[in-house]
């Protein structure tokens, strides 16, 4: 079993983390240079006057539960978008090392890659085969030696698609002691299929993002998961800045992890899974729209006769939705978040005139 750890940049490898103050909330705090007393608006449980947890282990063994993975295999980020940076600024050495992405796709993975100085190599979905992987096309560029990272989004974001489970495999297998596969699942409540975190362990090379931001409804408290082999969540642990998450964040997720909690967000998912049929049957009936896209996630990639057009009947009616018609592949497409049944409703309305 290869050491995912030899893909790291050295210097990162030979890095001394930052030493923080002790964590040991049981004594006095006269160490870290807080203020002594709690402001007068400061409703937290712990108290804004003090620096949170440096790296919040309690939370990070919560989420580890709620993806079924060891604790040492989490790490607690400020969203997916942390987890991404700190993967590319770990892996990928600037001017030398590239990512691989699969366009039309999350597009903070190539902002990463452009900000390390790292190349982003383009691997286009097949839109003739429902956004499949391009398998073939993904092996040959591993091939080349300089990918240190694959991005693989699923369900797809914007096109609501989860790779079929044979292509992810193959790219696995292909990967292994060469470049870190890394599977972005922030929508994957919504979806049928089971995640991939069952995996971690099994193939050391293999990092999967989870967030709170979709189905828990945290999108404001920026709390994302990276799941990997313990060493790689080791080594990010050194190049995260300590006192990352703040203190109302931590707790917000840790109340929204509560039993009584999770069963309110699975009666979320349930909700929008059905609101996502009935929006998608509503819109179908629309003369303008020309083709939806099979989602898994809480959105749909709706194709129109005229994007532009739609978008602004559906801002006139006080609605917001993304317009990708000027992204390759996409064609005249918006993409539609499913919102409340009287929001679904309003934007149909919107539509038919």
């Amino acid at each position: 079993m290869s050491d995912p750890l030899a893909l790291a940049r050295p210097e990162i490898r030979a890095l001394e983390a930052y030493e923080h103050a002790a964590w040991q909330p049981g004594l006095a705090r006269l160490h870290a240079n807080e203020v002594p007393w709690r402001g007068p608006a400061d409703r937290s449980i712990a108290g804004l006057n003090r620096y949170p947890e440096p790296h919040p282990d309690a939370l990070a063994t919560q989420l580890a539960a709620l993806y079924g993975v060891p604790a040492q295999c989490a790490l607690a980020c400020r969203g997916s978008d942390e987890a991404i940076d700190l993967l590319v600024r770990t892996f990928c050495t600037a001017g030398r090392d590239a990512v691989l992405v699969c366009p039309p796709t999350f597009g903070m993975y190539a902002v990463a890659a452009r900000i390390q100085g790292a190349a982003v190599i383009a691997v286009p979905l097949a839109r003739d085969r429902s956004y499949a992987l391009d398998v073939p096309a993904i092996e040959a560029r591993l091939a080349d030696g300089n990918v240190r990272l694959v991005f693989l989004c699923s369900p797809n974001n914007p096109t609501g698609n989860l790779m079929a489970a044979d292509d992810v495999r193959r790219v696995i297998a292909t990967a292994r002691g060469r470049a870190l596969v890394v599977i972005d699942e922030a929508y994957a409540e919504f979806a049928a299929g089971n995640s991939w975190a069952h995996i971690i362990g099994a193939e050391p090379h293999a990092v999967i993002l989870r967030t709170l931001s979709k189905a828990w409804g945290l999108a404001g408290a920026r709390i994302g998961t990276l799941l990997a082999d313990e060493r790689i969540v080791g080594l990010l642990r050194k190049v995260i800045p300590p006192y990352a998450i703040a203190q109302p964040c931590i707790e917000a997720a840790e109340a929204a992890l509560a039993p009584t909690q999770q069963r309110v967000a699975r009666e979320w998912v349930a909700a929008i899974v059905a609101e996502r049929e009935r929006l998608q049957a509503g819109l179908a009936a629309l003369p303008c729209v020309t083709r939806i896209w099979p989602s898994a996630a809480n959105f749909l990639l709706v194709e129109f006769d005229d994007a532009a057009r739609a978008r602004a009947r559906v801002q006139h009616a006080g609605l917001l939705v993304r317009d990708f018609s000027d992204r390759p592949g996409l064609g005249q497409a918006l993409r539609i978040t499913v919102g409340s049944p009287e929001q679904n409703d309003q934007l149909i309305g919107s539509l038919a005139c």
